[in-house]
């Protein structure tokens, strides 16, 4: 999967990186092409400062080149996965070098509600349904169109995240990427 024409990372950094900077997200919105009146695509990204772009390029070369990476604002580009064949990748890389944070939670419920589009469960009110009470755990929940829409809809209780004691250095490394940048710029502030 990796391109080996370019710098390998670590697989725990990459790992602990996404603890700090990633998301697991699912977009919902309405739609009259589905019995449920709503479409459902779940995505990962990473966003970083535009001068924090080739670290980006790095980590989607980990993954072999998928998804894409984007402008996201004027000083921000984002790599993004939203493609159920790609987060496959992401899916196996994260069972295999598992979160740390309590990000795997919502990593948890990403990885399901996946699965149940792949399923095809998703065309179904039923299986959407799933999704819905699933969304409701992660992240900042439903919107306020969403529990409209699903006002019986309650969220699960979130799985908890059980670590090993041992870690892997490249890791916490990788994870202290963002301690770093918020510590430079608390500096910087002060200064």
């Amino acid at each position: 999967m990796k391109n080996k024409n370019s710098p390998i990372l670590n697989p725990y950094y990459v790992t602990g990186f996404s603890d700090g900077e990633s998301c697991f997200h699912v977009s919902v919105g309405k739609s009259s092409k589905y019995k449920s009146g709503f479409y459902v695509n779940p995505g990962f990204k990473i966003g970083l400062h535009k001068k924090d772009q080739r670290l980006l390029e790095l980590i989607q070369s980990f993954w072999g080149g998928i998804g894409n990476i984007t402008k996201q604002k004027d000083n921000a580009v984002q790599y993004r996965v939203l493609s159920i064949k790609d987060l496959a990748v992401i899916i196996n890389h994260f069972d295999q070098y598992p979160l740390i944070s309590q990000k795997q939670t919502d990593y948890i419920l990403f990885k399901q509600i996946c699965e149940l589009i792949k399923n095809k469960e998703h065309l179904t009110l039923e299986g959407f349904e799933k999704i819905v009470t699933l969304k409701a755990s992660m992240n900042l929940g439903l919107s306020e169109v969403l529990k409209a829409a699903f006002p019986n809809t309650i969220a699960i209780s979130n799985p908890k995240v059980i670590t090993s004691k041992t870690r892997d250095p490249n890791g916490l490394a990788g994870y202290f990427w963002r301690v770093k940048g918020a510590f430079l710029l608390k500096f910087q502030k002060v200064v």
